[in-house]
């Protein structure tokens, strides 16, 4: 618990930096410092954005996902164990919120070992096929871009978020198994044939272009942030700046 690692309160009024600690962050946000939980909100928000985009597959659902994730995870705080990673605790929160919505609706899942052994025809031809035509040097990258975001969406379920977590925002193994609660050997595995699917179509330069994929505009983070902090408001979790 996040008591057990404290020296002391902190003052809810001190300066917060882009060097104030995560774990600060969350002291002060389960204290009900609005600009403190802000500051943890656009630290994650790209991070939290992927990860629900590549499992909803869909940007107005992922940000929706992203602030229901944020608002159960401000009410939570005073559970966050300091010895954890942030991060990873929150990618957990929104990975369940996300899945939860997909069990909601009952959209179809590619099981993992059918996908392995056989995945659909139209998956494969979506992640092989060859483009027409291949830009040069400004245009060639915006299309790379784009194909890759449509490949990856197209990854059978159990690739794509680990793909994303792993290869987009460079977790470590371990902080994947963290978040997805899945073993560590399993994480590997789905990262490399989601790799390689992805390789058999866009070849080396898909290494080019994975900083970019689903880029998260300011737009979306200021959107996401002010959603939170007026949910936050009427349920009495913030106290302000």
């Amino acid at each position: 618990m996040l008591n057990a690692q404290r020296q002391a309160p902190v003052p809810i009024t001190a300066a917060i930096t882009a060097q104030t600690p995560d774990a600060e962050l969350a002291v002060r946000g389960a204290q009900g410092d609005e600009a403190a939980f802000e500051a943890i909100m656009r630290r994650h928000n790209q991070l939290l954005f992927r990860t629900a985009r590549s499992i909803v597959k869909n940007d107005a659902e992922a940000e929706d996902v992203v602030q229901e994730a944020y608002l159960h995870a401000w009410r939570a705080l005073d559970s966050f164990r300091a010895d954890a990673r942030l991060s990873t605790w929150l990618v957990r929160i929104v990975a369940n919120e996300a899945f939860g919505r997909l069990r909601r609706k009952q959209a179809p899942v590619i099981p993992l070992d059918a996908a392995m052994i056989s995945p659909e025809p139209a998956i494969q031809a979506a992640l092989t096929d060859a483009p027409d035509h291949r830009p040069d040097n400004t245009a060639m990258r915006a299309e790379l871009r784009r194909l890759l975001e449509s490949r990856i969406d197209r990854l059978p379920d159990a690739f794509r978020t680990v793909f994303m977590l792993r290869a987009v925002q460079e977790l470590s193994v371990e902080e994947v198994a963290q978040a997805l609660a899945i073993p560590e050997a399993t994480v590997r595995t789905r990262f490399f044939r989601a790799r390689s699917l992805l390789r058999e179509g866009l070849a080396s330069q898909i290494d080019t272009t994975l900083g970019d994929a689903f880029a998260f505009d300011g737009a979306r983070c200021d959107r996401i942030v002010a959603g939170v902090l007026r949910r936050a408001a009427a349920e009495g979790l913030s106290r302000g700046g």
